[in-house]
């Protein structure tokens, strides 16, 4: 039997997923409390699954265009117009094989083998991998405690240099559930357009904020309403997904958003990856986005108040967090349980108390001592989980 090829470099580095590593392990755990994995608990709409089974139905499974259904991308195109204020051309929205996907394909447009890419540090760990998947160098920025896990200016001046191609930016913040204000969001367009780069936002969660309005980089760049002086031309992606604000994560429909001129490069990437998303599912993304918005309604305030009842057992506990005012995670300091190593306090966690919670470095180095509580599912799951958590030693 002849050996098995060697993988390069590139693919043997990408790290493990350890959100995936320890959900897999509690899905092994009978009666286990999975609060490690952001799967929103509720019902897809019924109107959402009729729209893809009545695709079904009339056979509506041919190829589409590459950068999707005219009626979806529309639909994207008006709801990005109407959450950020600023004004879209269906013609520049791609539909995608949800955000990952989108993800993957925005970055393929825009860097090379060497090139580097700014990715926020505690962050959702798919952009490190995907940056290594394609032969770029992951350059990670601090998001430190004492700043509220802010990204800060100086930081990122202090980090880039003549091979930094992208900032990437996630806000409302997966796994933090912190979002960025407008005067931030306006000095990071800045500071791109000053450093000569893209950025790619990452607005997954934008539906879901607490008493904070969502504020899309979109805004600050070029055609923006409040577009920079710096701003000659537009340099802002946008990441969007249903997977999170409609509950379809297994369907696998998002949307890029980009600026003018991209469109001929897109549809090249787009056809040698996947050619198009399924039409069952963009008629299904089409249904949601144009039809009752009760799912969204019910899911954010669901969410509010399990952010409330844990942040409740926490404070009970005398155990630290970040205020999450936006996304549906809580980010908790542990650092008092953990030893150094959070990775291996989760697992054990898990086989003693069985509960399963994201370690904190699955994000990142700077997640060492922390874990990321997921506020999706159950609340009475929620509040029995965390009340298994040990509690700080009180001097």
């Amino acid at each position: 039997m002849l050996p098995m090829p060697s993988a390069p470099a590139h693919v043997v580095n990408v790290p493990v997923n350890q959100i995936r590593e320890i959900t897999q392990a509690a899905w092994a755990t009978p009666d286990s409390i999975v609060l490690s994995i952001g799967e929103p608990a509720f019902p897809v709409a019924r109107h959402v699954l009729e729209a893809a089974m009545a695709a079904l139905d009339r056979d509506d499974t041919d190829y589409t265009p590459n950068a999707g259904i005219a009626p979806v991308r529309a639909a994207f195109a008006e709801h990005f117009s109407r959450r950020s204020g600023v004004e879209d051309d269906p013609s520049r929205v791609f539909v995608v094989a949800g955000a990952q996907q989108g993800l993957h394909l925005a970055l393929s447009t825009l860097i090379g083998a060497g090139d580097e890419v700014l990715l926020p540090d505690p962050g959702y760990p798919t952009f490190t991998m995907t940056v290594g998947l394609l032969g770029g160098v992951p350059v990670p920025y601090p998001l430190v405690p004492h700043h509220g896990f802010q990204p800060r200016i100086e930081d990122l001046r202090r980090l880039v240099s003549a091979r930094t191609r992208v900032l990437m930016l996630n806000s409302p913040s997966n796994p933090l559930g912190s979002v960025f204000g407008s005067d931030l969001t306006r000095d990071l367009v800045r500071f791109a357009h000053e450093n000569d780069l893209w950025i790619i936002s990452d607005e997954c969660y934008e539906a879901f904020t607490y008493d904070v309005p969502h504020i899309s980089p979109a805004r600050f760049d070029a055609g923006g309403p409040e577009a920079v002086p710096e701003a000659t031309e537009a340099r802002v992606i946008t990441s969007l997904t249903l997977s999170k604000t409609y509950g379809l994560t297994g369907l696998r429909i998002g949307a890029l958003v980009t600026p003018p001129g991209m469109e001929p490069l897109l549809n090249n990437v787009m056809e040698a990856t996947v050619s198009c998303v399924s039409a069952p599912s963009q008629y299904a993304g089409l249904a949601a986005l144009t039809g009752p918005q009760d799912y969204v309604h019910t899911a954010l305030e669901h969410y509010r108040a399990n952010r409330d009842a844990a942040t409740a057992v926490l404070d009970a506990l005398g155990i630290g967090y970040l205020d999450a005012r936006g996304a549906f995670y809580l980010w908790a300091d542990l650092s008092y349980a953990t030893g150094g190593d959070v990775r291996a306090w989760t697992r054990a966690f898990l086989a003693d108390r069985g509960v399963a919670l994201a370690p904190g470095t699955a994000f990142g180095a700077m997640g060492e001592g922390w874990v990321r509580i997921a506020l999706c599912g159950r609340t009475d799951e929620l509040i029995e989980g965390l009340s298994r958590l040990p509690a700080p030693q009180r001097t």
